[in-house]
């Protein structure tokens, strides 16, 4: 598998970044249509031979490795102009010259090949570590996304350097190349650099439950996506943190990495699943999708030593794959495909290797040759291995990424082979999170930095049912922080365990391929929907049972034997609900409503639609007094009848602020932040003027602005400026009562 693949590349691709397997040709960098931010990893230095160096060395073909460094150190430059990622250009093609660097220099000293060998990769290195280094010159020290390998970020000929954000496993993913290019070069600027972009994300993450965001403003350290998790966006900035501390020997990656591994296993893991919250309210799941990067997870927990959960995990991924073949790049909660692709991504093999090695049980090697045989018989074609656009259909896309070629034949060839038939001691090193090897040995070629350790905090009490809170790091570790799991420790004398384990996970309900009936009646699109049905259901009190003929059996939460007749309502409810609508009769135009009331005397005219609510205004012949086209200010209790127009014989009962109390309302209320237009009492009794008095809001009056107003809404708007009549009517469906008291 791994000949045809690299050979097709080497045939008909090199040295372009990447093979085509469709069309049988390089795929080369503005030649082909582009992609978007996919085509940000090439930067034509032969990307694939790059990244598949080490590969060679483990899968013990020396003599391919070697023609193979030949050709990096003859063809391959990096003064191009080309805009590249900072992160895919660090894992794949830094981490892969230095992985190519030490195979070449480990060779070298055994003395059999490589003696021309004079460190060439190492200075390739070092002079893209230097390029990339403009990427870190922002005011927090957060790496920009991109930069320019000729002209770095700044320059006007660098066409980048305008973005504000980028995301946590973006800037958090540095250390383990960077430091080991320190070391290796003995030039401290990388090391530091990177473990400068770690300590601004330890920093601002949120210190009450530890978790971090998904994409950070790189200028000012906000967070501009607060959705937390272990997948796409954050999911090696973790693996960086405990991988960190494997490879230096520095306590402070540990303890960051284990205040987080608290915070994910009672926050996100939701056993078998990983659900993304909200890192400033972890108690509920924002959405019900998963992407098949979390594969990755269950590895990193044997590397922690929580075998259970990731045994419970793999068990669900590998349900899920054997269900659609691959993997697919995004599947809801209940297993049903969100994002059909599979771009051939190796986390899972590489989860199922790191199980094998932690249990040995056989039963990781039988997932291992399923995914052998998924491979060659559904992405294998005449040109290499071929992405799948489509699980569902088996319909292939015309890319074979880098990272198959260096992760997933890696971690295949090392789950089926015996140590004893490696040309090297694979437990002297690290992977990288692109399987890139580096040598444990570079713990002890510079002491930890003394001013970066993480401080810890004594416990305190707070709170009268006693909450324990501290800095985020436990005062007691668990037994396999610092050291490897051990299997009869965690489970004596119990050699079925992982059975145990991933029994109850083996029956896993298959919803969503189609539209699901549960009886007759009731249909519901789960899948067009992209629903969580499981959750929806629970939540009206009925359970899914699947039965050994596949069919699905509902019964009551309660009472196992009965179906809630509520929840049946319900269902039937939804399921109208969901239906198309039927065709809407004709002669429902949008209307006119004037407003004729002063002060506006009919100047201000407002568009009004159908509803499924309400009165019927087309009946009124004359118009509405207040009833209709009135309702009461924002600063009163019933904020969802906010107060737009109100006719100068308009009643109002409740009072309004401490100073006045009128029993009418001449004028509209218009809202400002934390200020609120109310009448002046001086201006009452005799004269009555119809004058506005500027006055601050009392706390349990106040308003939400247009600003909070559209960050409700999910915008990133921002407004200062008072709101006018039509603004606030337009802004209602975001407001939300603060306070159940009138002001």
């Amino acid at each position: 598998m791994f000949d045809h693949a690299y050979g097709s590349y080497m045939k008909y691709a090199y040295p372009a970044d990447e093979l085509m397997p469709l069309s049988c040709r390089g795929r080369v960098r503005g030649l082909e249509p582009s992609r978007g931010d996919i085509d940000d990893a090439l930067g034509k230095f032969s990307l694939t031979l790059i990244d598949t160096l080490d590969t060679l060395v483990v899968l013990n073909k020396l003599d391919e490795f070697e023609d193979a460094v030949r050709k990096v150190v003859l063809d391959v430059r990096l003064d191009n102009d080309v805009v590249v990622s900072v992160f895919e250009t660090n894992i794949r093609v830094l981490g892969g010259l230095l992985g190519g660097h030490i195979m070449a220099d480990m060779l070298k000293v055994q003395g059999e090949r490589l003696q021309w060998y004079k460190d060439e990769l190492l200075h390739l290195a070092r002079d893209l570590g230097y390029r990339l280094l403009p990427a870190f010159n922002t005011t927090s020290g957060l790496p920009y996304p991109r930069v320019n390998l000729r002209y770095g970020v700044l320059s006007p000929n660098s066409r980048t350097g305008t973005e504000l954000d980028t995301c946590t496993a973006c800037a958090g993913t540095m250390i383990l190349e960077f430091a080991a290019l320190s070391r290796l070069t003995q030039e401290t600027v990388f090391e530091d650099t990177a473990r400068r972009a770690l300590d601004v994300l330890w920093e601002k993450r949120q210190k009450g439950n530890n978790l971090v965001g998904t994409v950070i403003n790189i200028h000012n350290g906000d967070w501009v996506r607060r959705d937390s998790g272990v997948g796409a966006g954050i999911d090696s900035y973790y693996e960086y943190l405990m991988k960190a501390y494997i490879l230096l020997g520095d306590d402070t990656y540990l303890d960051r990495f284990n205040a987080h591994y608290v915070a994910i296993m009672k926050y996100i893991s939701q056993p078998p699943l990983l659900l993304n919250v909200h890192m400033h309210n972890p108690t509920v799941s924002i959405r019900s999708w998963m992407d098949s990067l979390l594969a990755f997870f269950p590895g990193l927990q044997v590397l922690r030593g929580d075998l259970k959960p990731a045994i419970e995990t793999h068990e669900m991924l590998y349900q899920v794959t054997k269900q659609h073949k691959f993997l697919p790049e995004a599947f809801t909660s209940d297993f049903a495909v969100y994002w059909a692709q599979h771009p051939l991504r190796p986390e899972f093999a590489e989860s199922t290797y790191f199980l094998y090695k932690a249990t040995r049980d056989p039963y990781y090697l039988h997932v291992g040759k399923s995914i052998v045989e998924s491979l060659n018989r559904h992405a294998r074609v005449e040109c290499g291995f071929a992405a799948v656009q489509d699980v569902r259909t088996g319909r292939h896309e015309d890319r074979m990424d880098s990272f198959f070629l260096a992760e997933m034949f890696k971690y295949l060839y090392l789950l089926f082979t015996e140590k004893r038939d490696l040309p090297l001691d694979i437990d002297d090193y690290i992977f990288t999170t692109e399987a890139h090897l580096l040598p444990l040995s570079l713990s002890t070629t510079r002491p930890p930095c003394p001013r970066n350790a993480t401080v810890r905090r004594p416990w305190a009490q707070q709170g009268s049912r006693g909450t324990m809170l501290h800095e985020g790091l436990a005062e007691e570790e668990e037994i396999f922080t610092r050291s490897c799991p051990s299997a009869q420790t965690l489970f004596p004398n119990n050699p079925t365990f992982p059975y145990t384990i991933r029994d109850s996970h083996k029956h896993l309900p298959s919803l969503g391929t189609e539209r699901l009936t549960l009886f007759s009646g009731i249909e519901l699109p789960l899948h067009d929907t992209r629903a969580e049905p499981l959750e929806i259901l629970k939540h009206l009190g009925l359970t899914l049972i699947p039965l050994s003929d596949g069919d699905v059996h509902m019964a009551g939460a309660q009472h196992k034997h009965e179906v809630s007749p509520v929840g049946v309502f319900t269902l039937k409810f939804i399921a109208e609900l969901v239906s198309p609508p039927s065709k809407e009769p004709p002669g429902l135009s949008p209307l006119a409503v004037q407003v004729i009331s002063p002060p506006f005397l009919g100047r201000m005219v407002l568009t009004a639609g159908p509803a499924q609510f309400g009165m019927d205004l087309t009946k009124e012949e004359h118009g509405m007094m207040w009833k209709a086209a009135a309702a009461r200010t924002w600063c009163l209790s019933k904020w969802r009848e906010m107060a737009a127009l109100m006719t100068s014989s308009s009643p109002l009962s409740s009072s309004f602020g401490r100073r006045a109390k009128p029993s009418w309302m001449p004028w509209p209320i218009i809202a400002m932040w934390k200020w609120c237009w109310v009448p002046n009492s001086s201006c009452l009794g005799k004269t009555k003027k119809r004058v506005l008095h500027l006055k601050k809001m009392p706390r349990s009056c106040r308003m939400l602005s247009k600003r909070d107003a559209f960050e409700v809404a999910g915008t990133k708007q921002s407004w200062r400026r008072p709101l006018s009549v039509p603004q606030m009517i337009a802004g209602s469906q975001y407001l939300r009562p603060r306070s159940t008291e009138l002001a």
